[in-house]
């Protein structure tokens, strides 16, 4: 039985220089017990605290011990033992695969995944965890125990019928793949092999593996708790200062509280800043204000790769590369990536190609080969043909042969050196496997997978959500500020804290498991539950009342939700109320500026070079309603885009209806009976190709209810024939110099025109404009009938005629 001593520790907060009292009571310790230092091994819960350790250590003036984490101790014991194919990596991609694999090879997995492949996707998922959790868990114990853990394990966890039933299947499947996996390289911890003594600094719980190596140690060892430090502190009458709060009224206000808080830190000179990535999105604006400021900042947490461009060029390239891609797709790739050379030539192409696009309607990339194009977009499109014809795989083929396809395709474009010489381009080809070169158990997993291009595409935006882009430091300084989540700001040696995102949703709030085990199953098979979670937070949180300088922020509202403070800020604040204090008001550093007011006058501008040179009924009903929206729409032509391949819509649904009617009543000799001009009304729309070339099957609902109108019509129009109407015209174009303004004419297509007698020989002629919106608005502008624009805009047209 190992011989523990474990000592009270100050607290001492306000004081940062924690780890030279630790290394002076390691110190007293190793003297007492006569122990040599060169066999004394310090152990330190993560790796971020290996230097401020060995520094403290040097400045004490003695030898140096071994001070490492588990994880660095087994390192340099021996290289860890090598997964074979299917076992157990602690790879998610790699694991993916082969819990993938794993599921599919059982008769329910197969028919899972061709019955509900996202249901199965997620259970692919749980089990990974689950099975991580498991392996993790067994590996704390020491090697003798394991198989009587295993045992008992599979006892408690007997399958059941029933609700639940699919959930215990995967966790039992999830507990046998973990009893298969390697030995952990930590084993060899618990040799003791050339140690003398063991200290260990706990900090945010105490880790299990280091619990079990130091139970049966016939070896001295010294605890050194700073968690019950940190407990003791805050409920003891002034051994720590109550930190500051500030309460925002928004997301925007509360990400500039937070900045103005550290460039405050940074210039009393009280670096290096700790900023809590405790909200990932806030500290991201928070980062973007320091870096305007050209603050020296370190971000231990990154964002999702998925985000970063070198990603969305991927992902533009697998998109334009389906066999049903847009040719908005292709030319999203093309303006991302290096095949058009990005200089004005290869702009130009771009800019080519889609005027060509936009000029024909070619909305699918399949039309291009038959679309004539000029002479640069056609080379440009020969050789986007070329790069993406090794990934128009109809077939499917093993993971492994897409990711080669995938490497050759970057590689021809000329994306490949530029990812290698962008920092996340190099994460990203880590990611995905493609440099360096995968090898061994990763080979024969990405082998054993088939799968198609949408599953591949799918696949890949998948790994590179699961992955972290952690940028390369851009300075040779020590950082100003350091970006680190709150579990791993514990004892280093930061001058002050900023912790953004103390509230009720991000702080301390209760969070749903991830495995496939309840907190009861979880208990006796060794996994952390919700409860350890919710201690092992607020230890880490205790331990930020340690350093100088400690600022909460949080903002009263979120997306309409209001919040209030995290549970973890409470507790502090009532240990402080029975102390008789409280957390400390916040003063704002920011400069309140009084801008003058000064009044803004009505602009008239005058462009006369930009006048069109014929308005419509719509251009005229534009500007009457808004002349700043005409300006902008009709002389400065600020119009976004349209998508090139888009849904048909109730404008598409408009014209080919006028062009339908406009054939009906050209072929319209005389009247027939109701059943023979519905159905000559129903061939002629059944005739008429889709304006844009829109597919006859993406406008099938507008066309299914054409067919109630139709009928409707018809009665319409036979009724105005017994009236004696006779069509006229339609689809006529008429024009009409604007009076008093040279060069500008108006100019409209009346969609139909009429004639009927009035009495006499005398006849007038009716002007119709046909429209496929809402009854609602109709009434609306029947009811105010001076206020429409259009009808009187054509009637002065025909008049002039």
């Amino acid at each position: 039985m190992a011989t523990i001593e474990r000592p009270a520790l100050e607290f001492a907060a306000g004081k940062p220089a924690r780890w030279d009292r630790l290394a002076a009571q390691t110190a007293a310790w190793v003297g007492a017990a006569g122990l040599a230092w060169r066999d004394v091994v310090v152990l330190v819960p993560f790796a971020q605290l290996l230097a401020p350790a060995r520094a403290a250590f040097a400045r004490g003036g003695v030898a140096l011990p071994r001070v490492e984490t588990t994880h660095t101790l087994a390192a340099a014991l021996g290289p860890p033992a090598l997964a074979r194919p299917g076992e157990l990596a602690f790879d998610p991609v790699l694991d993916a695969l082969n819990a993938s694999a794993l599921l599919r090879s059982q008769a329910t997995g197969a028919a899972w995944v061709r019955r509900d492949p996202r249901a199965f996707e997620q259970g692919v998922r749980d089990v990974v965890v689950t099975a991580q959790q498991l392996a993790r868990a067994a590996a704390a114990l020491p090697p003798a125990r394991r198989p009587a853990h295993w045992a008992a394990a599979r006892d408690r966890l007997g399958p059941v019928s029933g609700p639940g039933a699919t959930e215990r299947w995967l966790a039992r499947i999830a507990l046998e793949w973990a009893s298969a996996a390697p030995a952990p390289a930590t084993d060899r911890l618990f040799t003791h092999a050339g140690v003398a003594g063991w200290v260990v600094v706990v900090a945010g719980g105490a880790a299990p593996l280091v619990e079990h190596l130091l139970h049966d140690a016939p070896l001295p060892c010294l605890w050194l708790d700073t968690d019950a430090a940190a407990e003791r502190a805050i409920e003891a009458p002034g051994a720590i200062a109550a930190p500051a709060q500030a309460v925002c009224d928004s997301f925007e206000d509360e990400a500039q509280a937070a900045a103005a808080q550290v460039l405050r830190h940074i210039e009393h000179g009280q670096v290096p800043v700790a900023l809590i990535a405790q909200d990932r999105v806030l500290v991201r604006r928070v980062r973007a204000l320091l870096e305007r400021q050209r603050v020296r900042l370190l971000d231990e947490t990154g964002w999702t790769l998925s985000t970063t461009r070198a990603a969305a060029q991927v992902m533009g390239l697998l998109r334009a590369a389906a066999p049903d891609a847009t040719t908005d797709m292709l030319i999203d790739w093309l303006k991302s990536g290096p095949l058009s050379g990005g200089a004005a030539a290869g702009r130009d192409a771009v800019a080519s190609l889609e005027a060509t696009c936009r000029r024909d309607h070619l909305g699918r990339v399949a039309a291009l080969p038959r679309a004539t194009l000029e002479a640069a977009a056609a080379r440009l499109w020969n050789a986007a043909s070329e790069v993406l014809a090794g990934l128009r795989e109809g077939r499917r083929q093993p993971l492994g042969a897409w990711l080669h396809a995938l490497s050759t395709a970057l590689r021809e474009c000329g994306a490949w050196d530029d990812l290698r010489g962008d920092d996340a381009g190099r994460q990203l080809l880590a990611a995905l496997r493609l440099h360096p070169p995968a090898g061994g158990a990763w080979l024969a997993s990405a082998a054993a997978v088939g799968l198609d291009l949408p599953e591949f595409r799918q696949w890949v935006d998948a790994v590179l959500e699961q992955a972290t882009f952690v940028p390369s430091p851009a300075f040779d300084a020590e950082p100003e500020v350091v970006v680190t989540p709150l579990a791993r700001a514990m004892l280093r040696p930061f001058a002050a804290v900023v912790l953004p995102g103390a509230d009720d949703r991000r702080l301390g709030a209760a969070r749903a498991s991830e495995s496939l085990l309840g907190d009861a199953l979880a208990v006796g098979f060794g996994v952390p539950t919700a409860a350890d979670a919710r201690r092992a937070e607020w230890l880490a949180f205790a331990q930020l009342l340690a350093l100088p300088q400690l600022t909460l922020l949080r903002r009263r509202v979120d997306e309409g939700e209001p919040l209030v403070d995290s549970p973890l800020v409470e507790r502090l604040a009532l240990a402080l109320a029975r102390q008789g204090r409280a957390l400390a008001p916040w003063h704002d550093p920011r400069e309140r500026r009084e801008v003058a007011t000064v009044p803004v006058h009505m602009t008239a501008p005058a462009a006369p070079a930009l006048l069109p040179a014929s308005l419509s009924a719509s251009a005229c009903e534009a500007l009457r309603a808004c002349p700043y929206r005409f300006f902008a729409l009709r002389l400065l032509q600020l119009r976004e885009d349209d998508e090139l391949e888009r849904e048909v819509g109730k404008r598409d649904y408009g014209t080919w209806l006028h062009a339908v009617l406009f054939e009906f009543h050209r072929q319209r000799a005389a009247p027939a009976s109701a059943a023979i001009e519905q159905a000559r009304l129903m061939e002629v729309a059944r005739m008429l190709a889709w304006p844009g070339g829109a597919d006859a099957a993406d406008a099938l609902p507008f066309v299914a209810s054409f067919e109630h109108v139709a009928p409707r019509y018809i009665a319409w129009l036979h009724r105005r024939d017994a009236a004696g109407a006779r069509w006229l015209a339609g689809e006529e174009e008429h024009t009409l110099a604007l009076a008093g303004v040279d060069g500008i004419e108006l100019r409209g297509i009346i969609d139909r025109i009429d004639e009927h007698p009035i009495g006499g020989a005398a006849s007038a002629i009716d002007l119709i404009d046909y429209k496929t919106g809402g009854a609602t608005k109709l009434r609306e502008q029947v009811a105010i009938p001076l206020e429409d624009t259009q009808l009187a805009f054509y009637a002065a047209l025909v008049g002039a005629r």
